[in-house]
């Protein structure tokens, strides 16, 4: 499908909106690559960043001058060097670091948090309040109020190689019954509404009160629920200004993005399900050909057998004629990549969300109509997509699209892969978001890098293990769908590391891709700068970068960043009453990584009793 046919329905005369290109879907065909998203509880893997960084290669890294691959010397990074990874932290910050984990690791507090900070603001009052919280969670967590309070400890973390990414991480403080409220209205159609059950959709797809709520379950990813087109163009605003601090902070900064905050999420469950049915379309076809089972690029269609199973199957000539001429060009195959628009010349974006009936072989709308109002909300949707890419773009700042729900994920990763294919021509722009605790990540991750191969622009990806497990296998439960989660924990850091190699090697093979290991797992960390190692991959090269949360993990954090290594905190702002939801989910956050795991908390301590020793209890980190 070609964006150019349906560019009249997007974009209003005289607009100057690239809406054309984003949604022509750059002139080339559909194809069902259907991504997706899984997390330990105990290490959370989100992430964000900025700036340049500035190489100060100290003591705590070794290099070995006789390493095998040329041009590069082997890099070894001690993250028990706790002078070295605090050295950018007083005495006091580190205290403070180590009350905040302590206190996460208490279930009633955790449990209890939001009703005690509550408590906490009535007794104390507001400004009393807010100092007790910026000396602990929200100084912990959090960067400052505005643009101008973050900017000393943006400085400070640059100064020691560290980037960092502006979120303006306000949220609404919704209850459950607000959010279920405003989830069903925004995810269900005119057409539902009024005829519930009658039209082809899935209940996957579909909105489902219980589970109406999307904060439930997950960690660390922040939730955008639906009121009207305004508050859209306010979330857009708030991206553009991050965007634009980015820029000034740094030649080449970060930003992260929510789809979910910018349009009704209707349309990407909608066009999610068509996705996934055009993938299951293929793999059907696949399997008639014996094919199935195996690897996603493998699977290639033969254009004989195609045409007599779609023959046998009675389809008529409005799919057929998909498989013919010039369509299929002359290789007599088709892959994934290869698989056709199957969707004709259409001027409304409604039409998109048509799916194959196997049993008539023919086309089907996904709903029996969609009100003018939804079509607008729809168009709407992408060209603040397309604002927003063109904006980091010209602000030279990378555009990092975050993971949301399996049942959202398809059609962001579609949207995605078509910003890509128009911004990334020169260089990196637009990066997209793995999960990595998803069963589909690799073959999603191996068709996107194949796909940038053979059009020449630059991959950019972030992997993650996921934020929605939970609230994902309770969902595929209860409605009784296939769990898209790795069967454990173990599964899913054998895929991150197979979705990590995949592209390391892309990266050593053609210099064009490009990575970010958002990832707090120590053991991630050392097995990518072996494979770069082993690889003859260099840090000065920026195409591997990693990424921590503030607050989080400073001693692997700030050794990669003073090896010289491309490395980011995730930097979230906003006035402390109104980062409440956010506190609130970082202290769930807490609960299970510091329970899990007491290294921070000893390497903490080791420091102080260091600073005790040799008397720099007083030490304050120089600029």
């Amino acid at each position: 499908m070609s964006y150019t046919k349906i560019a009249p329905a997007f974009i209003k005369a005289g607009s100057d909106i690239n809406v054309r290109r984003l949604t022509a879907f750059s002139g080339r065909r559909l194809r069902s690559t259907v991504a997706s998203r899984q997390r330990k509880d105990e290490q959370n893997d989100s992430t964000c960043t900025v700036v340049k960084k500035e190489t100060a290669q100290l003591d705590l890294i070794s290099q070995d001058k006789n390493a095998a691959a040329p041009h590069t010397s082997k890099i070894n990074i001690d993250f028990e060097n706790t002078k070295e990874a605090y050295k950018s932290k007083s005495s006091l910050e580190l205290l403070r670091s180590l009350l905040v984990f302590k206190l996460c690791t208490y279930d009633f507090l955790v449990e209890k948090n939001k009703e005690l900070m509550d408590l906490s603001r009535k007794l104390l009052g507001q400004k009393a309040f807010d100092q007790m919280m910026k000396m602990t969670f929200y100084g912990q967590f959090v960067a400052g109020e505005d643009h101008q309070s973050i900017k000393p400890l943006i400085q400070r973390n640059r100064s020691f190689g560290v980037g960092s990414v502006l979120d303006y991480s306000v949220e609404e403080d919704l209850t459950q019954e607000e959010a279920e409220k405003k989830e069903m209205e925004s995810c269900v159609s005119e057409a539902e509404k009024e005829s519930p059950g009658t039209d082809h959709r899935e209940e996957k797809y579909k909105a489902h009160r219980r589970f109406g709520d999307r904060r439930g379950g997950v960690i660390s990813a922040r939730t955008y629920f639906y009121a009207d087109e305004a508050k859209c163009d306010h979330h857009m605003q708030t991206f553009l200004d991050c965007i634009k601090a980015s820029g000034g902070s740094s030649e080449d900064g970060f930003s992260a993005i929510k789809m979910t905050a910018l349009g009704r999420p209707q349309f990407l469950l909608q066009f999610s399900e068509v996705l996934v049915k055009w993938r299951r379309f293929f793999n059907f076809l696949a399997a008639q050909q014996g094919k199935a089972g195996m690897e996603a690029l493998e699977q290639k269609l033969e254009l004989q057998q195609l045409q007599e199973c779609l023959t046998r199957l009675g389809a008529k000539e409005d799919i057929q004629s998909w498989f013919t001429g010039e369509n299929l060009g002359s290789s007599g195959t088709i892959d994934l990549l290869d698989w056709n628009s199957l969707i004709d010349e259409r001027t409304k974006i409604s039409n998109l969300l048509v799916v194959p009936n196997l049993e008539t072989g023919q086309l089907e709308p996904l709903l029996s109509r969609f009100s003018e109002e939804e079509e607008k909300q729809m168009k709407r949707m992408l060209q603040r997509v397309d604002i927003l890419a063109k904006h980091a773009m010209e602000n030279g700042v990378r555009l990092m699209v975050d993971a949301e729900q399996t049942y959202f994920q398809p059609a962001i990763s579609r949207l995605t892969l078509e910003m890509q294919r128009i911004f990334n021509r020169e260089k990196p722009i637009i990066f997209n978001t793995y999960q990595c605790y998803l069963k589909e990540a690799y073959d999603n991750v191996s068709l996107d890098v194949e796909l940038s191969r053979r059009e020449g622009w630059y991959f950019g990806a972030k992997l993650v293990r996921g934020a929605y497990m939970y609230q994902e296998r309770a969902r595929a439960e209860e409605i009784g769908y296939e769990d898209p989660i790795n069967p454990d924990y173990e599964a899913t850091n054998r895929m991150y590391h197979k979705c990590l190699d995949y592209v390391l090697e892309e990266i050593r093979n053609n210099r064009k891709a490009n990575v970010m290991v958002a990832s707090h797992n120590e053991n991630t960390v050392k097995f990518t700068i072996q494979r770069m190692n082993e690889m003859g991959l260099s840090p000065t090269e920026k195409k591997v970068y990693f990424g921590q949360l503030l607050g989080m993990c400073d001693q692997i954090s700030f050794p990669l960043g003073q090896a010289g290594f491309p490395v980011y905190k995730y930097v979230p702002y906003g006035p402390v009453n109104e980062v409440i939801p956010y506190l609130s989910r970082r202290a769930q956050e807490n609960r299970g990584f510091m329970k899990g795991s007491q290294r921070e908390r000893l390497l903490l301590w080791e420091e102080l009793k260091r600073r005790a020793v040799s008397g720099e209890l007083l030490y304050r980190p120089a600029l």
